[in-house]
């Protein structure tokens, strides 16, 4: 056996739930940054490498799993639609992030504290 004492570290994923399903993920939040930026579901779905039914999807899911909508729909006219965040849908970035942040540095501590 190895006289090298092998580093471990603990990993996560962070899903918010609600009882009828998948609410916030990695994934549904980047959709959320890249519908931010592009200012279109599809351009978002592109960017993500998805399939617009796909984001289209997550985006419903999302909305009706909530308690206000994260993503409002731009109807079509001159320029064509679109879609942009609601501020529910900016807080909804904010707050995964910082959740996520706070189970990091809880993990790390614990690692540190079982030696790991």
């Amino acid at each position: 056996m190895d006289s090298e004492q092998k580093k471990y570290s603990i990993g996560f994923r962070v899903w918010i739930k609600e009882e009828n399903g998948h609410y916030l993920g990695r994934g549904r939040i980047t959709l959320l940054e890249q519908i931010k930026t592009n200012g279109s579901i599809t351009k978002a779905a592109k960017a993500m490498q998805m399939s617009y039914r796909q984001a289209w999807q997550m985006v419903e899911d999302m909305n009706k799993l909530s308690n206000n909508i994260l993503v409002e729909k731009i109807l079509g006219g001159k320029g064509g639609g679109g879609a942009k965040l609601t501020k529910a849908g900016e807080e909804a970035i904010e707050i995964f992030y910082l959740l996520e942040e706070k189970i990091k540095n809880y993990t790390e501590k614990l690692s540190k504290e079982i030696n790991l």
